[in-house]
């Protein structure tokens, strides 16, 4: 099968490696028709993890099943599935908890806890930028999809990561109707956390970002960007709020935050959460930190290369403010938001900008990388084909992979 393949710092390329297979009984097969590049991927593409050379990446996947294991009771072969990100098992102490995220099972160096697909220090598991993916515990881990799946593939996906992890950022900044959110970072999750503020009722929803292709699309579903290279996003904030602040706010950048100059700062959008959030309010950080930086000390520091961030916690502290941190334990939202998608609730591939084949992944990665103009979301569609020419710079693509046919099961999406 095809794969995209992580062969160093700033080079993917796209080549055969061994067909995934079943190697224990829970696991399935799934054939990826849709499958996402995330901004956390370039951390890897960027050699700033310790992501190993020849691995595949990606963990925003869907497709079709195509084989399941001998214990497999609940997923068919044929169905559609989007996988959380998360590989959990659904019995150990964190997922009997709820927090898949966490798994100790499927984690397997002891001092550790959560797996992911194609992830830095995450386990051993391939990506799904690949034709043909495993998934262990099947029947827990995939989320199965109804009767509109083909065709609202660019919309399911995104439950595998970025709307989760947004929805998770607002949960954890407890956002409710009629609040005055913040959110930093107008990337894919910094745009579906503003989304899910806005689904959950708040009153305002500000969005800030340097890039103005982003926040174009945060004004697009109805925030308020602020242009960090024009304004500074705690005044305006504060102005609007008479000095007071927001309630709640979402940090959605990470470790390789930079200002519009291009300079890194690992404290940048966390301080100015901390400047920018009123007395007692709370924080949501998705945005990914690690404990290592390879690239670290050249590009910050030396405290920065071991994850050591200088916030302001005196302000914190003083100010009383909560923040929550990590990944999203995406199973814990991905069936009601799958639900809001299925009932035209929410739609959340109004992020997307390029639809583009397995083959054109190197590319893509390139221009994510740069943050090229109009560049918002990359997906890619492993066994799809062309059918027709565009008039745009990327492909239109078929509504149903080839070879699969339309046949889907009869069931509604919200009995599954």
């Amino acid at each position: 099968m095809k794969a995209a393949v992580y062969e160093g710092p700033r080079t993917v390329t796209v080549k055969d490696v061994p067909d995934a297979k079943i190697e224990h009984p829970c696991d399935i097969i799934v054939k990826i028709t849709t499958t996402n590049i995330c901004g956390s991927d370039l951390h890897m593409y960027e050699g700033r993890t310790s992501f190993e050379s020849g691995r595949t990446l990606g963990h925003e996947n869907l497709g079709q099943v195509v084989e399941v294991g001998s214990a497999v009771r609940k997923v068919q072969v044929g169905e559609y599935v989007v996988l959380p990100f998360n590989i959990a098992c659904g019995f150990c102490k964190q997922c009997e908890r709820g927090l898949t995220n966490y798994c100790l099972t499927m984690q397997p160096e002891p001092a550790l806890a959560g797996a992911a697909y194609g992830f830095a220090d995450m386990g051993p598991y391939q990506g799904g930028q690949a034709e043909l993916l495993r998934v262990p515990y099947g029947d827990f881990n995939a989320l199965r999809l109804g009767e509109d799946a083909a065709e609202r593939q660019t919309d399911y996906v995104m439950l595998a990561d970025i709307l989760p992890t947004g929805y998770h950022a607002t949960e954890m900044a407890h956002v409710k109707p009629g609040d005055q959110t913040i959110v930093y970072g107008a990337g894919p999750v910094g745009l579906m956390a503003a989304y899910s503020a806005l689904l959950k009722g708040a009153g305002r929803v500000w969005v800030a970002d340097h890039q103005p292709d982003r926040l174009r699309k945060a004004e697009q579903i109805g925030a308020i960007p602020i242009n960090t290279a024009e304004q500074k996003p705690a005044e305006v904030v504060k102005e609007a709020t008479l000095g007071l602040g927001a309630d709640n706010g979402c940090e959605c950048v990470g470790y390789q935050a930079h200002d519009p100059e291009g300079h890194e700062d690992a404290s940048l959008t966390l301080n100015g959460l901390i400047d920018s959030v009123r007395f007692t309010g709370d924080i949501g950080v998705v945005g990914v930190f690690l404990p290592q930086d390879p690239g670290g000390a050249e590009a910050q520091g030396e405290l920065e290369a071991q994850g050591k961030v200088p916030i302001d916690f005196g302000m914190m502290w003083f100010k009383g403010q909560h923040m929550g941190t990590g990944q999203a334990p995406v199973k814990r939202y991905n069936r009601a938001l799958r639900d809001l998608i299925a009932g035209e609730k929410a739609k959340p591939s109004f992020v997307v900008s390029h639809e583009l084949g397995l083959d054109e992944a190197p590319t893509a990665y390139e221009h994510f990388d740069a943050r090229d103009e109009g560049w918002t979301k990359v997906v890619l569609h492993p066994n799809w084909r062309i059918v027709t020419p565009s008039p745009t710079p990327w492909p239109q693509w078929r509504t149903t992979p080839a070879g699969c046919g339309t046949t889907r099961p009869p069931r509604s999406t919200r009995s599954r």
